[in-house]
C-alpha cells in the first residue's frame, strides 16, 4: 500500500468532524473580533473544518502565529484566517479575518470545535475484571481487559481504556481520561486528568539503603496525588513518595517519557518536556518550565516561573523567575558568552597553530 502524506488534518479513519459552522459560531468560539472579507465575498459561508495556509480552502480556517509565515498568509486560499492584530492587514481580501492577540489559543479553540474529544461511550467491558468493593460511576467506561483492584473509586464521565490496571484503593475524579496499558497504583487523581498510553503512575520510588553488603530496600509509604487538570503523556512515570507524597499540581504538563522521582512536588502549570528526569524530593514551583533532556537533582527547590533549559544540568536552588541552562546550569548570558569565549579561544588556538606550522616551514 503506496501512503501519501496529506496536509490536510483530521483524516476521517481516525477523527470524526463536527460543523459545518458560520463566521459568527467561529468568531464566539475562538473570542476573536470578526471582520468580514475585504471583498465581501464568504457572508454566510459555512466551514468544514481547519487546514495550514498553504494548503486551506474556501471552506476552511487557518492561521498564523509566526511572521516567518507571512509569504504563505498572503498566498493562502483560507476562507477564514486567525490572525494577531498586527498581521490583519496581511490576510487577502477574499478570506474573512479573525482577529485575537492570542491566535494560537485561538486555533485552540477552533480546532476543538470542529475536533472535539470524543464522548465516553458507558459501560463495563465483559472482558474487565472489577476487585471487592469498587464504585464505579454508572457513566462512566471501563475498556476491554482493565483490571480494577478492591475499593477503587471511578467518577462520572472517566474514560479507561483497554489493559489499564489499577491497584488497589485508588481513586479518580471526574472526567478523567485514562489510556490503554496505563498502570496505576497508590494514587489519588484529581478531576479531568488524562494518562496517555503506557505512563505508570504510583509505582515504588528509586529508594535503598546502602550497606556493606549491599542494598536493601526502604519501604515507599507515600502517594502520588495528581490534581485537576493535570495531563501526563505516554510512557512517563511518577514514582509514588516515600514518606510523604508525591504531588503534580493543578493544570501540570508532563511530557511523553519523562521521570518523577519520590516525594517530588511540582507546583500548578508546570511543564516537563520529553526525556526530562527530577529526582526525589525536588519542588517546583507555579508555571515552572523544564526543557527537553534536562536533569534535576534532588533536595532542591525552582523558583516559581523559572526555566530551565534544553539538556541543563541542575545541582542547586534556582531563583524564581530566572532562565538557566547548561551542566551545571547557569544563567543564559553567562552560559553563552562561555560559549563565545571559548569559541574565540578555539579560533585563536587554530590560527596560532597555522602560523606555527607556517614558520616552521
Amino acid at each position: 500500500m503506496t501512503v501519501t502524506p496529506d496536509n490536510v488534518p483530521g483524516d476521517s479513519r481516525f477523527f470524526v468532524t463536527h460543523g459545518p459552522f458560520g463566521l459568527e459560531a467561529l468568531a464566539q468560539c475562538s473570542g476573536a473580533e470578526l471582520r468580514p472579507a475585504a471583498d465581501g465575498a464568504g457572508v454566510g459561508r459555512q466551514f468544514t473544518g481547519i487546514a495550514p495556509l498553504q494548503s486551506a480552502t474556501r471552506d476552511q480556517v487557518s492561521f498564523l502565529d509566526n511572521r516567518r509565515y507571512l509569504p504563505l498568509l498572503e498566498g493562502t486560499g483560507a476562507g477564514a484566517v486567525i490572525v494577531a492584530p498586527a498581521f490583519a492587514d496581511k490576510v487577502p481580501a477574499h478570506a474573512a479575518v479573525l482577529v485575537s492577540r492570542a491566535p494560537y489559543q485561538a486555533w485552540a479553540r477552533v480546532a476543538s470545535l470542529f475536533y472535539p474529544p470524543p464522548p465516553v461511550q458507558p459501560g463495563i467491558h465483559p472482558t474487565a475484571v472489577l476487585g471487592e468493593g469498587c464504585d464505579v460511576d454508572p457513566t462512566a467506561a471501563i475498556g476491554p481487559f482493565a483490571v480494577l483492584g478492591d475499593r477503587v473509586r471511578v467518577g462520572a464521565g472517566v474514560d479507561i481504556g483497554a489493559h489499564v490496571t489499577i491497584g488497589a484503593g485508588v481513586e479518580i475524579g471526574a472526567r478523567c481520561r485514562i489510556g490503554a496499558h496505563v498502570a496505576i497504583s497508590h494514587a489519588l487523581l484529581g478531576e479531568r486528568v488524562t494518562l496517555l498510553p503506557g505512563a505508570r503512575i504510583g509505582q515504588d520510588g528509586f529508594g535503598f539503603a546502602v550497606t556493606p553488603e549491599g542494598f536493601e530496600s526502604v519501604p515507599q509509604l507515600g502517594r502520588v496525588i495528581l490534581e485537576d487538570g493535570v495531563e501526563i503523556g505516554a510512557n512517563s512515570t511518577v514514582d509514588r513518595g516515600s514518606i510523604r507524597d508525591t504531588v503534580i499540581g493543578a493544570g501540570s504538563r508532563l511530557d511523553n517519557l519523562v521521570q518523577i522521582g519520590h516525594n517530588a512536588r511540582l507546583g500548578r502549570c508546570c511543564i516537563v518536556v520529553s526525556q526530562a528526569g527530577i529526582s526525589g524530593s525536588t519542588e517546583l514551583g507555579d508555571f515552572v518550565t523544564v526543557a527537553a533532556q534536562a536533569g534535576l537533582i534532588g533536595h532542591i527547590k525552582i523558583g516559581a516561573k523559572a526555566r530551565i533549559g534544553a539538556q541543563c544540568g541542575v545541582m542547586s536552588d534556582v531563583e524564581a523567575g530566572a532562565d538557566v541552562i547548561g551542566s551545571p546550569a547557569m544563567p543564559f548570558r553567562e552560559f553563552f558568552r562561555n560559549v563565545a569565549f571559548l569559541r574565540r579561544m578555539a579560533k585563536k588556538t587554530t590560527q596560532d597553530g597555522g602560523s606555527e606550522k607556517a614558520d616552521k616551514a
